[in-house]
This record gives structure tokens, C-alpha cells and sequence, in this order.
């Protein structure tokens, strides 16, 4: 393992390694070690942008869909993740807010957290990291002039730049509702740490109020309720299904049937709402009829009536057939693979646990 600037083959989300899932789950083995090849040719990153999506945990993630990663793989992202739970207790000590990438699914703990909880036997650094993202639902006061913020607000805009007021990012990608799908994940897997089910309870009741929008701004807390939202892009990276989800998984984790019900009541008005509809316009897994069609065959496999979803799925399975060769890109998460493997329904590999539907 190296610490390098590398090319984005080592990119789950657009690189070889994310081409790499669809040959596993083909059982292609042969074409996946060609993948992997070029993935590591120029080494593998263990350095700050190491990540679920990124680098030597990427790298884990693939290997382990094939039984493949090693001790070797899985020492140096442990290194990885020393560094990330150090970066984060100085920050919290510091009292300072918490930057989108400490924290989130893509760059953050709560990707590193969801590589963790697929490690068989469950890795033991997990619950310190579960630990630092429950910190996240406690308020922090500003120094500048004391007010409290919720404690995952981020001083910055979801494009990285400093943001008047911050902001409170609430999609599955990037915001709270992917620390609520990883803390309810584990719970549901038997892992418990100190103000788990209370962060589960925080972070969902906080989306029950904001997340009709993408991001919360400092005008939403300072209002008596959020501003409507308009109809958006319903996504599993951004909008109500990748957040349903999320509140699905919340709701069996905490034996909450009403919660449960409303998270899939809201997957099934948003997907058969024209208007949200109208706004999808490709067929990716982040943001397309594949990551759709992969959420509601999660959300069907955890109801109680799944039937209510078998037309659902026939249809984003319809439009996605009929789409996805035209997709620009070949990779993961933008591109034909990830579409591919959102066409075959088997999941046999878990690779879907990359985005925290399983």
C-alpha cells in the first residue's frame, strides 16, 4: 500500500474497481483481476481522501464482494480509519462544526462505517466509529454568537464553499439520512453503542421535518415550519426515496410500524407523481432509474406487503431497460455498470451495501 496521487481507477464511483463489481457479480473473475490490475497498477491511496468511494477501503469493498480482501488490505484501511476517528475527536474537541466529507457516505465515516459493518467477523474499530457519527445529534453553539446547531451542520455549501449561515445536508450521499441508514444497519445487526437508538430517533425526526429538501439553511431553523419545497428530482443520492429509505430502516430498527409505513406510503406517492418522475433524466444508480429501481427492491424486501411495489419495480425496471445503453459513462455509480447491475435483481454479492440499502 502507498500513499500516492493515483488516477480515478482506483474510484469506485467512475473507476476500474467500481467496473470490477459488475464482473463479480457476473462471476467473471478473469475480467474483474484485469479491473483490480489497472485499479492498483500506480498504487493505492491510504491518505485523506481514502474512502469507501476512493482508495484502499474501496479497494476492501470490491475484494470482499469476491471473498478476496486480505489481512494486508484490511490493516491499511484500519490505518485509514485511525486517521479519520483522530481527525474527527480533534475536531469535536475543538468545538468547531463538522466539514460533509469527516462524516458522509462517499468521503466520509459514515461509508467507512458501512464497510465495517460488512466485515465478517464485524470489525472491532467499528463501534468507535459508530460512536463519532451519534456525536453528530448533539447540538453545537457557535463561538461566533452562541447560537446552537445541529450537530452535523457544515459550514459549507454542498459544492465545498464556504456557505452564509451553513447548511444541514439531508440526502443519503451526502447528509444525515446516510448516518441514519448505517446506525439503524447495525442496530439491526445486534451492534449497540452508548445514544445509538437515541441518535436513530434524532436524526430521523429532524428529516421528518426537513427532508421534503435537499439541504437545510439557516432561513429553515429560524422558520416556524420549513418552506415548502418544490417538486424535485427524486434520487437515491438527493430527495425523498434514498430518505424514505432511510427512515425504513430506522423504523425496523427501532420497532416503529407508523414510521415504517409512512417511509413507504412516501416511496410509493413520489414514484408514481409525474412531476417527480419528469425530472429523472438518466438511468444511474446515483441519481436514475437504477438507484431507484435498487431502493424500492430494498424497501419491498422489508414490508410487511411487498406486492404493493411489484408494479413499481416492473415499471422502473421497464424504463431502465430501455435507457441505460445510452448511458455516456461505463462505471459505477454514473455509468452502465452500475445500471447493469441494477437490471439483474439478485444482488448476490452485496454490492448494493455501498449504498446503504442493505
Amino acid at each position: 500500500m502507498t500513499t500516492t496521487t493515483v488516477p480515478r481507477t482506483q474510484d469506485l464511483s467512475e473507476g476500474a474497481l467500481g467496473m470490477a463489481l459488475l464482473d463479480i457479480e457476473r462471476r467473471d473473475l478473469a475480467t474483474a483481476r484485469r479491473h483490480l490490475a489497472r485499479a492498483t497498477a500506480q498504487g493505492v491511496s491510504t491518505g485523506s481522501n481514502a474512502s469507501l468511494f476512493h482508495g484502499a477501503p474501496a479497494l476492501e469493498f470490491v475484494l470482499a464482494r469476491a471473498h478476496g480482501a486480505d489481512d494486508n488490505v484490511r490493516t491499511a484501511v484500519d490505518r485509514v480509519v485511525d486517521a479519520r476517528l483522530a481527525a474527527a475527536h480533534r475536531r469535536q474537541a475543538s468545538g468547531a462544526l463538522p466539514h460533509l466529507a469527516e462524516w458522509d457516505l462517499i468521503r466520509g465515516l459514515t461509508g467507512l462505517a458501512a464497510l465495517l459493518l460488512s466485515r465478517r467477523p464485524i470489525a472491532p474499530r467499528l463501534p468507535d466509529v459508530l460512536a463519532c457519527l451519534i456525536a453528530l445529534a448533539h447540538p453545537v453553539r457557535v463561538r461566533d454568537d452562541g447560537r446552537m446547531l445541529p450537530g452535523w451542520w457544515s459550514p459549507a455549501g454542498p459544492d465545498g464553499k464556504t456557505m452564509a449561515g451553513g447548511h444541514g445536508n439531508n440526502g443519503m450521499a451526502h447528509g444525515i439520512a446516510g448516518p441514519l441508514a448505517v446506525l439503524s444497519l447495525a442496530l439491526r445487526a445486534g451492534i449497540r453503542v452508548p445514544g445509538q437508538e437515541e441518535a436513530v430517533g434524532t436524526f430521523a425526526i429532524w428529516l421528518d421535518r426537513h427532508g421534503a429538501h435537499y439541504w437545510s439553511t439557516a432561513a429553515h431553523l429560524d422558520a416556524e415550519q420549513p418552506p415548502t419545497a418544490d417538486p424535485a428530482r427524486p434520487s437515491w443520492c438527493y430527495g425523498q426515496p434514498g430518505i424514505a429509505r432511510a427512515q425504513q430502516l430506522a423504523a425496523l430498527a427501532l420497532g416503529d410500524p407508523g414510521r415504517r409505513q409512512a417511509a413507504e406510503d412516501t416511496i410509493e406517492t413520489t414514484l408514481t407523481n409525474p412531476l417527480h418522475l419528469a425530472r429523472i433524466t438518466d438511468s444511474t444508480l446515483c441519481h436514475g432509474w437504477a438507484g431507484l429501481l435498487t431502493l424500492t427492491r430494498a424497501v419491498a424486501t422489508d414490508s410487511p406487503a411487498p406486492a404493493r411495489f411489484a408494479p413499481l419495480i416492473q415499471e422502473l425496471h421497464r424504463r431502465l431497460a430501455a435507457d441505460w445503453e445510452r448511458l455516456p459513462k461505463s462505471g459505477f455509480m454514473e455509468g452502465r455498470a452500475g445500471a447493469q447491475l441494477a437490471l439483474n435483481a439478485a444482488d448476490t454479492n452485496g454490492w448494493s451495501r455501498a449504498l446503504l440499502l442493505t
